[in-house]
């Protein structure tokens, strides 16, 4: 699991090219979450508040964006997807907590606040499992527009990690 991790941090730290495999994507998301939890048990007991998990997060924010570009690379789809529902789902966020504090100031009907929060959370749980569902699935059989298959050779070979 560590290999995974190290192999996306440090020698893949900014690749946006090629392909990346389940395996990849989840295990350094699974070590990813792990540390993030270390850092912030460690600035809790420190009692800081902006401290380890801040410059942790900041630090793996360029690897973790560009493991996802690969995984959605490898089933056959453009990284810039991502953006677009990181988007979609950031405006969501704030159309719900708009209609919400507009509803709190008097400004609109606490009906109106009901149906937009219900179809900001709709639009946000909508995306969320569709972005899932497509790290989830299998990466596409042979070479794509991305690059080779990285289990082409029938390997789980580490070594393959971000090639194109």
């Amino acid at each position: 699991m560590i290999q995974w991790y190290k192999k996306v941090v440090f020698e893949n730290y900014a690749n946006f090219n090629g392909r990346a495999r389940r395996s990849e994507y989840w295990y350094f998301t699974l070590f990813n979450l792990i540390l993030s939890l270390i850092t912030m048990s460690i600035d809790k007991m420190l009692g800081l508040e902006i401290g380890l998990n801040t410059i942790y997060s900041l630090a793996v924010f360029i690897p973790g964006l560009a493991v996802s570009f690969r995984r959605l690379h490898d089933i056959g789809k453009s990284g810039w997807w991502l953006i677009i529902i990181y988007l979609a789902i950031i405006i969501a966020a704030v159309v719900l907590v708009g209609s919400g504090l507009s509803a709190l100031a008097g400004m609109s009907s606490p009906e109106g606040f009901g149906l937009g929060a219900i179809i900001s959370l709709i639009i946000i749980l909508g995306l969320s499992v569709w972005v899932l569902i497509m790290f989830c699935t299998n990466g596409d059989v042979g070479e794509n527009k991305y690059g080779p298959d990285p289990k082409a050779d029938g390997s789980e070979g580490i070594n393959q990690i971000g090639e194109e």
